[in-house]
């Protein structure tokens, strides 16, 4: 079973809990890595916990949420070997995948709706890195990252 690690700030709670809903009846198992109280946090920390996630293993794929999904995936970014797409409609999200092997995605639950949402992370899901020519890109990526 595909493991997704999920993580979120206090002000998408509601959102990943509906995602993650979604995501398990798709069959998925998630690890929550988020908060699950309304009291301010700091996004990075979730971040960086699903960002080690995927890059150590223990899941297959990473969705963080934060407000506008911006600042969760660039904590997630600083992790190597993590690829954090934030993506506010179905189409990027899929070739997110596809073109540049995202391993995380993320949205902002101050700027897509639960049903949009769950448009991007089916998608999101259902896409397969094509390879070929967006294979060298890729590796070009994290050739910067290992510099």
């Amino acid at each position: 079973m595909m493991k997704i690690a999920m993580g979120n700030d206090h002000s998408a709670i509601e959102l990943k809990n509906i995602i993650r809903e979604f995501v398990e009846e798709k069959g998925y198992e998630v690890i929550d890595f988020g908060t699950n109280s309304t009291e301010s946090c700091d996004y990075p920390v979730y971040g960086e916990k699903v960002g080690r996630a995927v890059a150590s293993g223990e899941a297959d794929l990473g969705i963080v949420i934060c407000g506008t999904g911006v600042g969760i995936s660039l904590a997630a970014n600083k992790v190597k070997g993590v690829r954090a797409c934030v993506c506010s409609e179905p189409y990027s999200a899929r070739l997110s995948r596809m073109h540049n092997n995202s391993n995380v995605l993320a949205f902002g639950a101050r700027v897509v709706g639960s049903e949009l949402a769950k448009m991007i992370t089916e998608e999101w899901l259902n896409a397969e890195f094509e390879g070929g020519r967006h294979e060298r890109r890729v590796n070009m990526l994290m050739e910067i990252e290992n510099r």
